[in-house]
């Protein structure tokens, strides 16, 4: 397809592959997806490949199919070699020597076995079918319309979809789910009369193993079968989702389960009927039972109805306060999906206590590639060191997030038909990043960084600094120059671009930050507050109980304090927040001239985009430092001890 960045997948990534001899053994639609990979390097840089024994560089070879993912990689004797036991293996086995580059043809390499550590590796899409009056054909998109929707209809062209579906193989990801999880009228139907259009989706994707899984409404039953109610325990609503789910499964017999999102935000649930999320969640795992299907129930539920007055509710709360007493009652197919923090995908939070908190359910942690809160992908926002530190993270004070998550890793898409696929083009790290460290939790995002950069840029030596530059610490220049210290939010209500320190305060929503003349913070202490750091496993909840001992990324998530208060880092609040903000505009500048100086190195379209964006983010990073550290230089009345322009 023409326009298109082929992203991590340029033509010079197959060089090494497609200069070489290669021979491919087995049988079967993963095997020919290797082998049009393989054929299509070598006409491109002509080198050869066959099914035939003969003199050969590179060996791919399918032992048996058992539906594995693994596979082994080794070198000797002048022959790399993949072989797997199941034909999905085969087809990461191929990527991994794609990554690899010239690499996987030097030297001796004794034979590893290379395997995820999560099964489930999926992308949420919230794309609407019909555009949304509010949050048009992609809700929190970034990166123009939808890859599957366009006119109220799948789109007739399914050839950026495979290529979609090509670019997620080669990082890891297995599965999608494609359309919206606040499931609206029109796309409520793909569930039925419209299962034709995912069917069609799901074909596209099939040929790199991408499983296909749709965002269905509690309320299916009502909205689209006439019944009466969809009490998840009333036999008349649990007969037509088991009638409905079967038809799916004659459409697309590897179709992957689906996503619901129940109670939440206006959402219809099981609270209606007296009934339980485990009731809710394991009506539809039964209907998907017998199919191997899966349901992903998002614990995403929350009072988005406060009174701001109110200070002893508390949205951190909701998630365990819902789900912790449901433990043990959800069925082996449902799984429970958790967002990585307790609030909303901010720039800092801390790990949602749930994650620890119910070890007799599968739980699926939850991650947000597109980059709501984070800049919208018109600021360069590298999240794999936000990431990484969450999946390390011992939440029980032993096991780490990446470890329990044992239903599963899910981030919801920032992938869009944009030429440059994430819009910025520098996101497409992001997406990356994710598919890796789904595969596996432990790997160090930084290297993850440089393979991304070497797949899509080259080696070039000073274009590889460059953008390592830019990238590595813009996580944490983001989050100088916007909310401070884990306080989150104080962005613009509604599309939630750009400052605005007190936009949700007095709001319905609970994201407060409680800013007054004395101090600034959420008082979620035991002795004091609302209880939340109650809510952690030893020894987390003592660090974070008390001022004295909780981190300073987190504190004003936790502590209500003074603008005098110390910081560990032996600033005061105040004083941290004017730092920082002026720090973060500074590095703003110096990423801009680093992505000016590679002009000669990158090719002109994408330099330009990026150059755009970058003259968009520096104006945002600007506003963001003087309404902020105005705000609070007018509710302290503490000056910047360094004596700069506060307006």
């Amino acid at each position: 397809m023409q326009g298109v960045d082929p992203a991590w997948l340029p033509d010079g990534a197959f060089r090494p592959i497609g200069t070489r001899r290669t021979l491919i053994r087995g049988s079967g639609a993963l095997v020919d997806t290797v082998h049009g990979e393989v054929a299509a390097a070598c006409e491109r840089f002509g080198g050869s490949v066959s099914r035939e024994p003969g003199p050969c560089d590179l060996v791919v070879e399918l032992d048996g199919d058992d539906g594995s993912e693994g596979f082994v990689h080794g070198r000797r004797d002048g022959c790399t070699t993949v072989t797997a036991s199941g034909a999905r293996g085969l087809l990461y086995g191929f990527f991994h020597v794609v990554r690899l580059g010239e690499a996987a043809f030097l030297g001796e390499a004794q034979p590893a076995l290379h395997e995820p550590k999560s099964a489930l590796r999926m992308l949420d899409h919230w794309d609407n079918v019909a555009v949304h009056p509010v949050m048009g054909q992609v809700e929190r998109g970034y990166a123009g319309g939808s890859l599957f929707w366009e006119d109220g209809r799948a789109r007739g062209d399914m050839e950026r979809v495979r290529r979609y579906g090509r670019l997620l193989a080669a990082c890891g990801i297995n599965a999608v789910a494609v359309n919206n999880v606040n499931v609206h009228a029109t796309e409520a139907r793909l569930l039925t009369d419209r299962i034709g259009e995912v069917a069609a989706i799901a074909g596209a994707l099939r040929p790199y193993d991408i499983r296909t899984h749709l965002s269905v409404t509690f309320a299916a039953p009502m909205v689209l079968g006439g019944l009466p109610t969809a009490d998840p325990l009333d036999e008349s609503v649990r007969t037509w989702w088991a009638e409905a789910t079967a038809r799916v499964y004659a459409e697309i017999p590897d179709f992957g389960g689906f996503v619901v999102k129940a109670d939440s935000e206006g959402q219809p649930g099981p609270f209606a009927y007296g009934r339980s999320h485990a009731d809710g969640a394991n009506a539809l795992a039964a209907a998907l039972a017998p199919h191997g299907g899966t349901v992903h129930w998002r614990a995403f539920v929350y009072d988005h109805r406060q009174d701001w007055r109110d200070r002893s509710t508390d949205r951190a709360r909701a998630a365990y306060d819902h789900f912790v007493p449901l433990d043990g009652e959800f069925a082996g197919n449902a799984v429970l999906q958790v967002k990585h923090g307790p609030l909303d995908f901010q720039v800092r939070e801390p790990v949602s206590p749930l994650i620890g908190a119910m070890p007799g359910t599968r739980l699926a942690v939850e991650l947000q590639a597109t980059q709501e809160y984070t800049g919208q992908q018109r600021h360069v926002c590298w999240l794999g060191p936000m990431w990484g530190e969450v999946l390390r993270f011992g939440i029980d004070g032993e096991s780490a997030v990446g470890e329990l998550a044992r239903g599963g890793l899910v981030a919801v898409s920032n992938v869009g038909d944009d030429p440059f696929w994430t819009g910025h083009p520098l996101a497409q790290a992001n997406l990356y990043t994710f598919g890796r460290l789904a595969w596996d939790p432990d790997a160090d995002p930084h290297r993850v960084l440089d393979e991304w950069i070497r797949l899509t840029f080259g080696s070039e030596p000073r274009l590889t600094a460059g953008l390592r530059s830019v990238l590595d610490g813009s996580w944490r220049t983001y989050e100088k120059y916007t909310a401070p210290l884990g306080v989150g939010f104080m962005v613009q209500p509604g599309h939630h671009y750009g400052p605005s320190v007190d936009g949700y305060e007095y709001s319905p929503w609970g994201t407060y930050h409680f800013a007054d003349r004395d101090g600034v913070g959420v008082d979620r202490s035991v002795a004091g507050g609302t209880g939340y750091a109650g809510q952690y496993a030893k020894p987390w909840a003592e660090v974070y109980e008390s001022p004295e001992t909780c981190p300073d990324e987190l504190l004003l998530f936790f502590h209500h304090v003074s603008y005098k208060h110390m910081l560990h880092s032996g600033k005061t609040v105040i004083q941290h927040i004017y730092d920082t903000h002026f720090e973060g505009v500074a590095e703003v500048e110096a990423a801009r001239e680093v992505w000016a100086s590679l002009v000669d190195l990158v090719d002109p379209e994408r330099h330009a985009r990026v150059t755009e964006r970058f003259e968009e983010q520096l104006r945002s990073a600007r506003e963001w430092r003087d309404q902020v550290n105005s705000y609070f230089f007018r509710k302290s009345g503490v000056p910047d001890e360094r004596g700069r322009t506060i307006f």
